[in-house]
Parts: structure tokens; C-alpha cells; sequence
């Protein structure tokens, strides 16, 4: 009978501290509530537009809301590769000082249009999903699954990192810096639809 209770005490010690290691309820609820949101977003914007709305440009340099919308669906593959790849590490609390921004902090640093930064290649749109109704369902279906993994995951996400090129973040972040990626793009997209020229069909 000892034997039991203290193998029952030895696995609500370990439970216990597998739970703490994860995501909190506050913070998972915080998350999936902003992917929720950002995508809704998105999704509202483009709504009812016309071939013609989405595909047209203000200048011949900028983009139009279709090619904002393809970036997205290409840059939410893109950064769940740099959160497997932070997954892939093993946790390290140690390296928590490294972490300097906090959580809203890096979501107002993203989501604003202050200053505009030109785009790595591999994340220019190019037609690479072809229509854009094949775009936004591939966004879509890799955000819902990120809703989704944020909403179970056990992974302790705020011990793997990941490195932008101005910050360390942590793998929450990467999330969260995804999330607010998209409502900055999609502030890109109303100042497209709010352009003197846009079509108005």
C-alpha cells in the first residue's frame, strides 16, 4: 500500500510539473483569441470584393489586396517553420533573459504601418497558389491549425526560441508575432481599398 501511494504522490508531483511548463490559461486563451481575430479580420476585409478590386495596385510598385493575401498564406507556412524549428531545441529556461520584448509590445511593434520594410524574396507573392480563392483557403486551414495547437498544446513555448532579426522571442511570441503580422497587412489591404482610384466594383 505504500508502495502505491507513493507512486500515486511521485505522478501528481511530475504531472504537476508538466502542466506548469506549458501555456497558461491566460496566456492560451490571449492567443487563440488574437489569431481568432486577425483572421476574422482578413477574411471580413476581402469579403465581396471583385477580380478587379483585389487586383488592383495604387502604384505599379505596391501590391494589390490579392498579392497582401498571398504574402500572408505564404508567410503563415513560413513562420510555423521557425516555431518547429525553435520545437526542435530542447526548452532552456536559462536562455529566458534573452527575451526582452514583451508580449503587446511585439504585436503593436508588427501590427502598425509606421515603418514600411521591403520583403524578403521568399515571402513576394507570385501566384504560387494560383486563384485567389485557393490563397485564402490555404491561409485559412494553416491559421485554423495553429488556432488549434495553440488551444491543446503541451509544448512549453515560453522556453524554445526563436531569433528575428532585431529580438529573441520565445515560441509563444512567434505566434504572436504571426498574429499581428496579419492585422498589419490587412491595415495594408484597407489603405489599398481606401486609394482615390480603387474600383468601385
Amino acid at each position: 500500500m505504500k508502495k502505491i501511494i507513493l507512486s500515486l504522490a511521485l505522478l501528481a508531483v511530475v504531472g504537476f510539473g508538466i502542466s506548469k511548463s506549458g501555456l497558461s490559461d491566460g496566456e492560451r486563451k490571449m492567443t487563440a483569441d488574437h489569431l481568432t481575430e486577425t483572421l476574422n479580420r482578413l477574411t471580413s476585409t476581402v469579403d465581396g470584393l471583385s477580380d478587379t478590386q483585389l487586383n488592383f495596385k495604387a502604384t505599379h510598385e505596391s501590391w494589390s489586396v490579392a498579392e497582401c493575401v498571398e504574402h500572408l498564406a505564404i508567410s503563415e507556412n513560413m513562420f510555423n517553420g521557425m516555431l518547429q524549428g525553435a520545437l526542435k531545441e530542447p526548452a532552456n529556461p536559462a536562455m529566458r533573459d534573452s527575451v526582452t520584448t514583451g508580449d503587446e509590445k511585439l504585436i503593436g511593434f508588427i501590427s502598425v504601418r509606421n515603418t514600411k520594410v521591403k520583403t524578403r524574396e521568399p515571402f513576394e507573392p507570385s501566384g504560387k497558389f494560383g486563384t485567389h480563392e485557393k490563397t485564402l483557403s490555404a491561409f485559412v486551414a494553416k491559421r485554423k491549425e495553429h488556432i488549434a495547437y495553440v488551444n491543446t498544446t503541451t509544448d512549453d513555448l515560453r522556453n524554445h526560441y526563436g531569433k528575428l532579426p532585431f529580438a529573441t522571442i520565445d515560441g509563444l511570441q512567434i505566434i504572436l508575432f504571426m498574429s499581428g503580422h496579419t492585422e498589419r497587412h490587412v491595415k495594408q489591404m484597407e489603405e489599398v481599398m481606401a486609394h482615390d482610384n480603387f474600383p468601385s466594383k
